[in-house]
């Protein structure tokens, strides 16, 4: 699959990019800018169907409404009417993880010995400053409630309490579970927009940060137990200094959990990405992994939510901070002592 991968990325710019699509597994979906409000990931027939309780009661309907203070260019504070989903709701969907990593892998062969995709494959058809794409805050969901409650759960079942936790490429919404800043050591986050990471509920703190002008996390070595990252790699230009750093960041045993769908900003994401499919999307974060050394085998899974309002797909990739090559022989023990 990839070995395909790389012979078309030459061609890239000539090919026609995908139209948004809504089926589960389809290519990329693209997103101008999504609505700020929840309702757009509800239809009429869904709306109409919901009782007057479910409609008013949060944690029945899984929405509820909030005013937050942004501070203004000319130094005052506008009230803003967003909608967040309540993380603990139970709204009727279900939540199966399947491993498609043997299928995947099988598919793939043997990585090549040198990183595979040549730097046109990370050209983006807006080159400018990326502080100019994201300097309005944008208090909005990137993906469906669906996919948001399946990697919420994901995270509930996959970080241990006590954990200390950073967040890259984040924003107002970190999709952890509503408990979390309560039993974890830290919730720690990078951004792009500092308004947004402002109203970022659960973080312990954060600092702005355009990690494809400069990649270096700015934290200490070996300070993270989990690192995540949701709905962004596809914007990465330097995506191996960026997993080195993570790896960097990380205790030993630490977790880097990866995940995307099948949404972004065409307009920013690397043009690769738009002429490839889920699974591809999944081989290339696998490859990042495997080519920025210190890990162990990537895991890729399909956690695509099911039941009511779940039309966007989720995939994770993620690995542990160890070796990905086999060990070292010591001979040591065998060399004999001097006498």
């Amino acid at each position: 699959m990839l070995g395909v991968l790389v012979a078309s990325i030459s061609t890239w710019n000539a090919r026609t990019v995908p139209n948004p699509a809504f089926s589960r597994h389809a290519a990329v979906r693209l997103i101008g800018g999504l609505s700020d409000s929840a309702d757009a990931f509800l239809d009429q027939s869904t709306l109409a169907a919901l009782s007057s309780l479910a409609a008013t009661d949060p944690v029945v309907f899984g929405i509820e409404e909030e005013s937050i203070a942004v501070p203004t260019p000319a130094g005052m504070t506008e009230q803003v009417l967003v909608k967040r989903f309540v993380p603990d709701a139970d709204v009727g969907m279900s939540f199966p993880v399947a491993d498609l990593s043997e299928r995947l892998y099988a598919s793939n062969g043997p990585w090549p010995m040198e990183f595979p995709f040549v730097q046109e494959a990370f050209k983006r058809q807006d080159e400018k400053d990326d502080y100019d794409f994201y300097l309005m805050p944008r208090f909005c969901y990137h993906i469906d409630e669906g996919a948001v409650r399946s990697i919420t759960n994901y995270y509930r079942q996959n970080i241990p309490e006590g954990s200390s936790v950073l967040d890259i490429c984040s924003s107002w919404v970190s999709h952890y579970p509503s408990d979390f800043p309560q039993k974890m050591q830290k919730i720690s986050a990078t951004g792009m927009n500092a308004l947004e990471l402002e109203q970022n509920v659960q973080l312990s703190d954060f600092q702005p940060k355009n990690l494809n002008t400069d990649p270096t996390l700015p934290y200490d070595d070996e300070s993270f137990d989990v690192v995540t990252c949701v709905v962004s790699v596809d914007y990465l230009i330097r995506p191996l200094e960026v997993f080195k750093e993570v790896n960097r960041v990380l205790k030993p045993g630490g977790k880097f959990i990866v995940s995307q769908s099948n949404r972004c900003f065409p307009s920013k994401a690397i043009a690769m990405w738009l002429n490839q499919d889920d699974m591809e999307h999944c081989l290339v974060v696998a490859a990042y992994f495997h080519y920025s050394k210190g890990w162990t085998k990537a895991k890729m899974l399909d956690a695509s939510p099911q039941g009511p309002r779940t039309n966007d797909p989720l995939f994770i990739v993620e690995a542990t901070k160890g070796s990905s090559e086999p060990p070292k022989l010591d001979a040591s023990r065998w060399l004999k002592k001097k006498v």
